[in-house]
């Protein structure tokens, strides 16, 4: 079945196209595809190249947001960014502007991921991304590093980034200036990753923080529970009500094509227990969400009946 639901997802690889408002990631291929799950005993299933290395974009903002919340704690990291959904854009503004005090409503749209990513460990833009590479590493046992071409293709055109960030700094959101700020997110949007390394990050967060074969733990249950609402909630853009309904497991999804995905308990076929699960296929709706990742994650949940609802 597991073979089943890959072939049908790979048939929807060349019905998206790859992020062309970022001119490096429009150039990439629409029609790869890999997929990973992980379970709490080390048994994996693999699709495709799960090892070919691409950029993290938005999956960052969870990666950030752990950091951050175990860094100051969780309440100091509240206290500047909510956790409420927009249904808007993840790129848009009207929400700072019309509602007061102007406090991003959530870290998985750009305007609370730019605020966490000022909060984020270091004196530097430089010590920040190491201090969350190393958290990286920690997890999937090797190291990452930031694609310079896709940070130049981004940096060079996120005029609209650096408006929310002025917006934020003018309400006293930003711990540090706004070109810092917007270079940490960027750069940290351009770490590389492997659909192999989503399925380890959302195994550690299956285990509550705790890697369930290791028992090493990464974080606190209390930010590994927030972050897995608010992957549920807003993780998918403003399609992530659709996605709650429809597949019912935290996600978080990137304009590179990737899926981070985590399962507290499932069963598939010979996986089972908790489970991490990554996808990658470059070709995106119009929203922003891996059009084949997604269609094999809805039929992954819906065959072995995943949804936490």
């Amino acid at each position: 079945m597991l073979e089943q639901i890959t072939n049908t997802a790979k048939t929807y690889t060349m019905r998206g196209k790859p992020a062309s408002y970022i001119p490096v990631l429009a150039l990439q291929s629409v029609d790869q595809f890999a997929a990973c799950i992980i379970d709490q005993s080390g048994n994996c299933f693999e699709a495709g190249n799960i090892e070919a290395q691409f950029t993290l974009q938005s999956i960052s903002k969870v990666i950030n947001f752990i950091v951050a919340c175990e860094y100051h704690g969780l309440q100091f990291v509240l206290d500047k960014v909510d956790v409420e959904p927009t249904g808007d854009a993840f790129n848009s503004i009207i929400r700072l502007e019309s509602t007061a005090p102007g406090k991003p409503f959530n870290p998985m749209i750009n305007a609370g991921a730019i605020t966490v990513a000022s909060m984020l460990p270091g004196e530097t833009v430089k010590d920040r991304i190491a201090y969350v590479a190393d958290f990286l590493y920690r997890i999937t046992g090797h190291l990452h590093q930031v694609n310079e071409e896709v940070y130049r293709s981004e940096i060079e055109t996120t005029h609209r980034n650096r408006a929310i960030a002025h917006y934020l700094k003018a309400n006293d959101y930003l711990l540090c200036d706004v070109e810092e700020s917007v270079e940490t997110y960027i750069r940290l949007c351009s770490l590389e990753v492997s659909a192999k390394d989503l399925a380890k990050i959302g195994l550690m967060l299956a285990g509550n923080g705790v890697h369930p074969s290791t028992n090493e733990k990464f974080i606190t249950p209390k930010t590994a529970k927030v972050t897995k609402a608010l992957m549920t909630t807003c993780g998918l853009y403003n399609a992530s009500g659709k996605y709650a309904a429809s597949i019912g497991i935290p996600m978080k999804s990137g304009v590179s094509g990737g899926v981070l995905c985590t399962v507290a308990d499932g069963k598939v076929e010979y996986l089972k227990g908790k489970l991490g699960i990554g996808v990658f296929s470059p070709g995106i709706d119009d929203i922003g969400n891996s059009v084949a990742g997604m269609k094999f994650i809805e039929k992954l949940s819906q065959t072995y009946d995943l949804s936490i609802f």
